[in-house]
């Protein structure tokens, strides 16, 4: 699913990045804003079978993937994508002022 934005105040915006994933057993969101941490930033799974994660992140240019049971997952629902040095593709979310 596409990252929600909403703003607030000092800059910064709350971003829930959400992400289905129909029998993971773990889920973690990692890009830049968490230095591509593969722990700090884990998310849950909800109701209806989605798994979310809110961040408050100040404007600015963001590459993100998710970590689904060990295995590296896209984006489907964002189709802002760039190259990485490992050959794959990253998303891109931009955060405006």
């Amino acid at each position: 699913m596409p990252a929600k934005t909403k703003k607030t105040t000092a800059g910064t915006r709350k971003i829930t990045f959400s992400f289905r994933a129909d029998g993971a057993k773990k889920v973690f969101l990692a890009g830049d804003f968490n230095h591509w941490n593969l722990s700090s930033h884990p998310m849950k799974l909800d109701r209806d079978g989605i798994w979310k994660r809110v961040l408050m992140l100040s404007p600015g240019r963001y590459e993100y993937k998710f970590r689904v049971d060990d295995q590296w997952q896209t984006d489907p629902d964002n189709p802002q994508q760039c190259g990485n040095t490992f050959g794959t593709r990253n998303h891109v979310i931009i955060i405006t002022p």
